[in-house]
């Protein structure tokens, strides 16, 4: 028995359950303490999940309050899992895949079966750090799936009306209208499936309170727009996830990172390991700050022309400049004000 204390509350694990999610198939590797016990590889379906914790519960003082389930975030192939386990008030712990590799050291050879296991011992070795899963409202949910959907639609859109700029230079007039009139009801559709998709997500964010108060909170930055601030609300999971400046800046990858070593002493560098998606709107919306952001303006125009500095490394600095006032907005529940004056007693 090891007795551990997670958000404040003392809890004891005896059980830890590495699971290897696939779309198909689910590898499970039961250790106890840190004796791997089995393996076992079953269907991906409630049915198999189901009949999988029924052999659990009959090993020897196995009780689901004190096991601890272990697996990688792969989407939506983790639901008929999640969904099962949390129903019955199992502990989950969701865990990044590049966290567990990192912390596996230099591997050789790789299956189902010794991924199962890994995770297991990834579980065990890492127990002090354990994260409970909580689920997301259905409503974040409903969000991501509609903003992946408009996503999608825009890149079909682009995948069409690429190659039919790329006529215009290259092509007769008679192909060019050919290729146009091929593409045309195709691109009609989407524009139609688009103006819905945004609608959807609009009177998502409208009718629901809190979405709709913390929306507001974070486009009232200049520089932030609809869709930067729907991604904001999803990734950081309405602030619960990540509710720091700083751990946000290191998840969207424009946290700066210096290499020392002995009298070596490197340039700031970002990371790569990022959502890069968080990234590139977060550039775009800097980009859009310093046309429009009188003081991001300034602070721009005089860090580049008066000293010299590197343009990417002045914009990176106004990407987490950004993300320091929503976070600065969100915390103290105010929108952000351009021109803030002390007041004084």
């Amino acid at each position: 028995m090891i007795l551990l204390t997670i958000n404040n509350k003392v809890m004891e694990f005896t059980y830890f359950i590495g699971t290897d999610v696939s779309k198909n198939e689910l590898d499970f590797a039961v250790m106890h303490g840190n004796m791997l016990l089995f393996h076992r590889e079953i269907a991906n379906t409630p049915e198999a999940i189901s009949s999988f914790i029924k052999e659990l519960v009959r090993l020897p003082d196995f009780d689901l309050s004190r096991a601890i389930f272990c697996m990688e975030h792969t989407g939506i192939y983790n639901n008929h899992l999640l969904v099962y386990l949390h129903k019955k008030r199992a502990n989950i712990w969701l865990e990044s895949a590049l966290q567990i590799k990192n912390s596996s050291g230099k591997l050789r050879g790789k299956n189902d079966k010794v991924d199962a296991i890994r995770i297991a011992d990834y579980a065990y070795t890492k127990r002090d750090k354990i994260r409970l899963w909580v689920p997301k409202r259905e409503v974040i949910g409903q969000l991501a799936n509609l903003t992946a959907a408009r996503t999608r639609l825009i890149e079909a859109k682009k995948l069409l009306k690429t190659p039919l700029q790329e006529y215009d230079s290259f092509s007769t007039n008679k192909m060019i209208k050919q290729s146009v009139s091929v593409c045309s009801h195709a691109l009609k559709a989407i524009d139609a499936d688009l103006d819905r998709a945004e609608k959807a997500i609009d009177e998502l964010i409208a009718k629901d309170p809190e979405l709709k108060r913390l929306f507001g909170l974070i486009s009232s930055v200049k520089g932030i727009g609809k869709v930067t601030a729907t991604q904001i609300l999803i990734t950081t999971n309405e602030f619960k996830d990540i509710n720091n400046a700083k751990q946000y800046a290191c998840y969207a990858g424009v946290a700066p990172f210096i290499e020392e070593s002995g009298i070596f002493k490197g340039k700031g560098r970002v990371s790569h390991m990022a959502n890069k998606k968080v990234k590139t709107l977060l550039h775009m919306s800097a980009i859009v700050a310093i046309q429009y952001n009188h003081d991001l303006k300034r602070y721009y125009d005089r860090k580049v022309n008066e000293q010299k500095k590197n343009k990417m490394s002045v914009i990176n600095a106004v990407r987490n400049k950004l993300i320091l006032r929503i976070f600065a907005c969100v915390n103290h529940n105010s929108p952000y004000e351009n021109i803030y004056q002390k007041s004084f007693a």
